[in-house]
């Protein structure tokens, strides 16, 4: 027994950690030389030493687990120093300590054994390691890059937090396969992907993609993947490392540059057939000139009864004819010869009506809606009479049978924030001219070519195509610009902006649109049919302070409220959109959410709305287009009314 006894200390003795064995009473009964060595303890002392002293503590650590062990009989694991312990007397660092009874014949705990490893490396590996994986958790999140693996002999895909953050999915309710990859993006799309991975594989070839990404509301993103596989020495391909990067706010940005190239490119092409059809329109200006004049000559020498008489008559009608043409080249070139005075807008219009009921007949009803305190514009009271006609004989070339034209007239002020927005608009304070029908509308096509010369929807003989592009002549010679809103079957909205004139009386101040109200808590249901105004509108609303649930179609936003839970405080809805109207989709929500506030928007002029009977009389309506400033106001002024 003596032997068995020494021949086990023997072997503890050189274990190369430290091992002590407990007597019941705490007591060290004995220790290797290792312990021995980091605690200071000679070995004839340690017969007087318990096991606290080992780690430099005045009495038993709280919660002993050497106690435990003796009385359940059951090995215990711990690290120290423990959590409680922040006075740690120990300087080398952290320890794994393990507990173990020893038993008699009879089960009975009679000795323990004691060992402990030093695991402070680990513990600053472990720490470094923590530290590691939340800088590149940071840094994939500033950067909206995240990585992924997949095991190619498992089929097992292993996530980053950012892609999970990317895609939307929560972690916990993702099937982790490459399947599941392919359906989180977008149907359209999975053909390609699939398509450039599997060749990349085959071609063991590296590869750069960018897909989108659809949401349950059909939100789109937009993402780049960069993936590399590696094969073992035989060549079958092992795993698969990649990287997915949201790129969705360059796309907007690159969206928004190839607009803005568009407008500019439209822009050169309509200067360069303005200098082209003003230096035709000049010279052909000056020969009809010329014919006219020897006509009249002529007639001094034909007398009416000569058979020649009629012929001249025609010729001349011809040339009266030609002569027009030339006038609305010239005012599309924006080198018309023109008197500029100061004007009153709603006094001019207010002498044009008799005029304007004549041109568009009787089976078309005429509105005029005069914007108070107007300011005035300076121009050629002719090209006043140039815009008005024209519009109004589109608008009425628009609408079959019966229907209405309506006139507005409205002070505007744009500042540098709007402008920022729309880039199309100019800074300043301008008096609008809307001129609006409900007649067949036009479709993006028709709309892109709008105002080019010649360019006409009208049946051959009906009409020269310079009526649109006279009035963007007048209105860029006059520094002013033009905005149009129109869809198939729905009518147009032609606007236009003129320079308020310098010097007349003080205007009311104008609000500023920067200096919008911030929201409250409120909750609002956002839906629109405009991807792009869907978009900016969340994005405005949320900056200030609202939550937004944000729907691009009546039906989608049925679906959404169905699973909210909160309060709705307000609806902010286009009014015309395809399968439901605005007010339609605000009775429904109503009856979800009695005292619903609702707010409508549209490019249409309210009184244009009215007269297609989606909206009634004295409701809360905004103006398209708008600043954030001015959706931020109509916003809060809507909550806040009872």
């Amino acid at each position: 027994m003596e032997n068995r006894f020494q021949l086990r200390q023997n072997v503890l003795e050189h274990i190369p950690f430290i091992t002590i064995l407990h007597g019941l009473d705490f007591k060290i009964n004995w220790a290797n030389r290792v312990c021995r060595k980091f605690a200071g303890f000679s070995l004839e002392s340690i017969s007087v030493k318990k096991c606290f002293m080992l780690w430099g503590l005045g009495g038993p650590c709280t919660g002993c687990p050497l106690q435990q062990v003796i009385e359940t009989g059951r090995p215990a694991e711990i690290e120290l120093p423990l959590p409680d312990q922040a006075h740690w007397p120990v300087t080398q660092g952290s320890w794994t300590v393990t507990i173990i009874p020893i038993t008699d014949d009879a089960g009975r705990v009679v000795e323990v054994v004691e060992t402990a490893c030093e695991i402070t490396s680990e513990k600053k590996a472990q720490q470094a390691l923590r530290q590691s994986e939340s800088l590149l958790r940071q840094a994939q999140h500033l950067s909206h890059i995240g990585h992924w693996e997949l095991d190619l002999k498992t089929d097992q895909l292993s996530w980053s937090d950012e892609i999970f953050r990317i895609f939307e999915i929560d972690p916990c309710k993702f099937e982790a396969s490459y399947e599941a990859f392919l359906n989180a993006t977008h149907p359209e799309d999975r053909e390609m992907v699939n398509r450039a991975y599997t060749e990349s594989v085959r071609n063991r070839s590296p590869y750069v993609i960018e897909h989108r990404l659809q949401f349950p509301d059909e939100r789109i993103k937009y993402v780049q993947e960069r993936c590399e596989t590696f094969y073992d020495d035989n060549g079958t391909p092992l795993r698969s490392l990649g990287t997915v990067q949201d790129i969705t706010e360059s796309k907007l940005i690159e969206e928004e540059n190839k607009k803005l190239q568009a407008q500019f490119i439209q822009a050169q092409k309509m200067e360069s057939v303005g200098r082209l059809a003003g230096g035709v329109a000049h010279d052909f200006n000056n020969m009809l000139c010329v014919i006219l004049g020897h006509l009249d000559l002529a007639f001094t020498e034909v007398k009416e009864n000569h058979a020649l008489h009629a012929t001249l008559k025609e010729i001349k009608n011809a040339a009266r004819r030609s002569a027009g043409l030339t006038r609305q080249l010239l005012g599309f070139a924006r080198q018309q010869t023109i008197a500029p005075v100061v004007l009153d807008m709603n006094h001019t219009i207010d002498n044009m009506l008799k005029m304007l009921r004549r041109l568009i007949g009787e089976d078309i009803e005429l509105k005029w809606i005069p914007g108070p305190d107007l300011g005035r514009i300076k121009i050629d009271p002719t090209q006043v009479d140039q815009i008005l006609a024209n519009l109004c004989v589109n608008a009425r070339d628009a609408i079959s049978g019966v229907g209405n034209i309506t006139i507005e007239t409205q002070n505007v002020f744009f500042n540098e924030s709007y402008c920022t927005e729309h880039p199309e608009f100019q800074t300043g304070a301008y008096v609008m001219v809307a001129v609006s029908d409900n007649g067949c509308g036009m479709d993006q096509e028709t709309l892109s070519r709008l105002f080019e010369p010649f360019y006409t929807t009208k049946k051959m003989g009906e009409g020269t195509g310079l009526g649109l592009a006279t009035i963007y002549g007048i209105v860029k010679q006059n520094n002013g610009f033009i905005n149009v809103y129109s869809e198939p079957g729905k009518g147009s909205t032609f606007r236009i902006y003129m320079s308020r004139h310098e010097g007349d009386a003080a205007a009311k101040p104008e609000k500023d649109v920067c200096a919008a109200p911030q929201g409250g808590n409120e909750t609002i249901l956002l839906v629109e049919d405009e991807v792009m105004i869907l978009k900016f509108c969340k994005k405005i609303l949320e900056k200030y302070g609202y939550r937004v649930l944000a729907a691009n179609t009546p039906k989608d936003a049925l679906s959404l409220i169905e699973n909210h839970t909160g309060p709705i405080d307000l609806l902010l809805t286009d009014v015309v959109m395809s399968g439901m109207s605005g007010s339609e989709l605000a009775a429904k929500v109503s009856a979800l959410y009695p005292g619903l506030k609702t707010l409508y928007m549209s490019g249409y002029t309210a009184n244009v709305i009215a007269d297609h009977g989606l909206l009634n009389e004295g409701i809360k309506f905004l103006q398209k287009p708008f600043s954030a400033g001015d959706l931020a106001e109509k916003i809060r002024t809507v909550l806040a009314q009872e």
